[in-house]
């Protein structure tokens, strides 16, 4: 191979684990926001759906650049469960979970081809991605959205060791 060609296969690789990278990291970002809110934010006295939660989650969407959206794809008051809808399963939301895992996933096969071999992260992502296509709002509530989010946390972070495993060791 020429020096051109082993130039162009550096860039391509910097470029496609940068990708890799940023859709790893906005999953868990986009996670985590979601958990805290959720979780935590909410004082014992407040109630749900009340002023201050309406508030808290609005700014939960305006973190992601997402109020807009928001009403675009809903054209309602803000609701937990539609935020929630929109941030993990909504594949037309750039930081949502699905869109991630569905670019993750396409990012990862660009990176298969150019090593000639596929692995455990391309298994381990379709698994995710194919999971978050097959869930449901109502299913993830009922099961609680603290422990959906708790396992898919650490599914992203074992998928960026597979990654790192199977391509940088």
């Amino acid at each position: 191979m020429g020096a051109g060609v082993l130039a162009s296969f550096r860039w391509l690789d910097a470029y496609w684990f940068s990708r890799l990278g940023l859709y790893l990291e906005r999953a868990d970002n986009t996670a985590r926001i979601l958990d805290v809110k959720y979780h935590l934010l909410l004082p014992a006295n407040e109630r749900v759906g009340g002023p201050l939660d309406y508030f808290q989650w609005a700014a939960i969407l305006r973190s992601v650049s997402a109020l807009t959206a928001y009403h675009w794809v809903y054209r309602e008051n803000v609701k937990p469960w539609l935020i929630a809808d929109l941030l993990i399963l909504r594949d037309e939301m750039p930081r949502s979970l699905a869109s991630c895992y569905d670019n993750l996933v396409h990012n990862l096969d660009y990176v298969a081809r150019a090593y000639g071999r596929q692995g455990p992260a391309q298994r381990r992502a379709r698994a995710i991605r194919t999971r978050l296509e097959n869930s449901r709002m109502e299913e993830i509530f009922q099961k609680g959205l603290h422990e959906f989010i708790s396992e898919f946390i650490s599914d992203n972070n074992q998928l960026g060791a597979a990654v790192s495993e199977q391509y940088l060791m």
